[in-house]
């Protein structure tokens, strides 16, 4: 078992008094600090506008989707490797959506992977490469931890 820790931390701007807060008149703008470093983090713009996100910052919903992405990726890489493949790029557009879910809540309901994966010597047939991803995502530990459904759309690389 393994035990992964995040540190959340938000502050009322001295600028600001009890009445903002209570009218919603104050920044999201957060951080987010791990074992090794800290990030800026903030309510998504299209949540809460752009007067109270903080500008250069992640929202959730983007570190959900920048998870999904990376997770696969990395059990891709060793699938892969597994499978005889030679990974020398592998580069990802991923794309999420939040509207109402089936419970008529707000939510991510769905993430698409566009990965663009080139490789050294033998390239897997699109049977090979569908078979990876398939692998890649039943080992995922993020998708496994999510109920948000995860497409991935493999795109072939531009020619050198």
């Amino acid at each position: 078992m393994a035990t992964y820790r995040a540190t959340i931390e938000w502050a009322l701007a001295a600028d600001a008094g009890p009445d903002d807060f209570l009218k919603g008149r104050y920044s999201r703008g957060h951080t987010v600090a791990f074992a090794e470093h800290v990030m800026p983090a903030t309510a998504s713009a299209h949540v809460v506008g752009n007067k109270w996100a903080a500008p250069g910052a992640v929202d959730p919903e983007e570190l959900l989707v920048a998870s999904l992405s990376n997770c696969h990726m990395l059990t891709f890489l060793h699938v892969a490797r597994l499978k005889g493949f030679v990974v020398t790029r592998y580069r990802d557009e991923a794309v999420g959506v939040m509207e109402k879910n089936a419970e008529g809540r707000m939510a991510v309901t769905r993430v698409t992977l566009r990965p663009e994966i080139t490789y050294e010597g033998p390239c897997p047939t699109e049977d090979e490469a569908h078979a990876l991803h398939h692998a890649a995502h039943e080992e995922c530990f993020i998708a496994n931890s999510v109920k948000t459904e995860v497409v991935v759309e493999e795109t072939a690389p531009a020619a050198a």
